[in-house]
């Protein structure tokens, strides 16, 4: 059964933006980054206000980047790690303009990207934007420990970016990154526990799509410039390319990880980077700019989540995964 879906107009990414908080702004791709803040609360009383307010800064900021105004988008299409989806909710409540809102955890940004190149390629709607973001203060209150306790974190950790991203996705004419393709994730569990460990739960989903796209698209991995996971982290890296070799898959000239990426190596982040906003800050910041610059012509974007919740580590369950695999390449239509 194949799980992949091909869009035939080839939607176009015709702009971006993306936000974040002062310890990504100080890391490896901070100069890409539009808007780095100076203080991770911008201007706000709760860590959960500054989340909504950055969200709703991209998604105005990538319309106007796009020279559109709200009104011109048929749909925003976000989500986000808080429960009910409360940023992107209360985000939307802010613009006069359907709403979806979804969740799958850290790699909501792929799924953002897949539904809105459906409904673009579809032809049921022109424009549409796909959003989402974190933020590491309301990720610790929510999945871990509050701050305020100072707990320790363990070496298997990742860090909760700070930050958020937005695309416009358009059936506009003209040389831009365009979605070609979309391969739809499976849960899948390996039977971790460690809620800690991120990498781990979720490196088997994310070559499990990695494999499925390339079967149903009869590609090798040398066909894409980057196959761009979203955040396993330094640990969760290797283990995807562990297991890629295991089934005969060399990944390991073009596979990076957004985790890795973001933070520089000698910051106590430990494994790296995590949380929805960092695949969606990472992807439309440099490697969008990389796609736009015919650096980078080809990229398999896999986004990556876990789906746990508190509730589900408290009672003992181990941690499902899911990954969506996004072929964006460079081209004319």
């Amino acid at each position: 059964m194949k799980s992949t879906v091909f869009f035939k107009n080839m939607p176009a990414i015709i702009a971006t933006s993306t936000i974040c908080g002062p310890k990504e702004g100080q890391g490896n791709l901070g100069e890409y980054i539009e808007t780095r803040l100076q203080d991770d609360t911008f201007g706000e009383k709760t860590y959960e206000k500054a989340e909504r307010k950055m969200l709703s800064h991209v998604i105005n900021k990538s319309v106007q980047n796009a020279n559109l105004r709200l009104c011109d988008v048929d749909c925003l299409i976000s989500g986000d790690l808080l429960n009910q989806i409360i940023s992107s909710s209360f985000s939307a409540r802010e613009f006069d303009i359907p709403y979806l809102g979804v969740y799958n955890a850290c790699s909501t940004m792929s799924e953002a990207l897949a539904i809105s190149a459906v409904l673009v390629d579809g032809g049921y709607m022109s424009t549409t934007v796909s959003a989402t973001g974190s933020h590491f203060s309301t990720a610790e209150r929510q999945y871990r420990y509050p701050l305020e306790l100072g707990s320790v974190r363990p070496p298997q950790a990742q860090w909760t970016v700070t930050g958020a991203g937005s695309a416009v996705i358009s059936s506009k004419s003209g040389f831009y990154p365009r979605i070609t393709s979309a391969t739809i994730g499976k849960v899948t569990d390996f039977g971790v526990t460690d809620v800690n460990n991120m990498g781990a739960a979720m490196a088997p989903a994310a070559f499990r799509s990695i494999y499925n796209h390339l079967k149903d698209t009869n590609r090798k991995p040398s066909y894409y410039d980057l196959i761009l996971t979203g955040d396993l982290g330094a640990l969760g890296s290797r283990l995807l390319k562990h297991l890629a070799k295991e089934k005969g898959v060399d990944i390991d000239n073009n596979h990076v990880d957004c985790g890795e990426m973001i933070y520089n190596i000698d910051e106590e982040e430990y494994q790296g980077g995590s949380g929805a906003g960092c695949s969606a800050v990472v992807f439309n910041s440099y490697i969008y700019t990389k796609m736009r610059q015919k650096k980078f012509n080809k990229v398999l974007f896999v986004a990556t989540g876990a789906l746990l919740s508190t509730v589900s580590s408290q009672q003992g369950e181990t941690i499902p995964a899911i990954a969506h695999a996004i072929s964006i390449e460079n081209g004319v239509v």
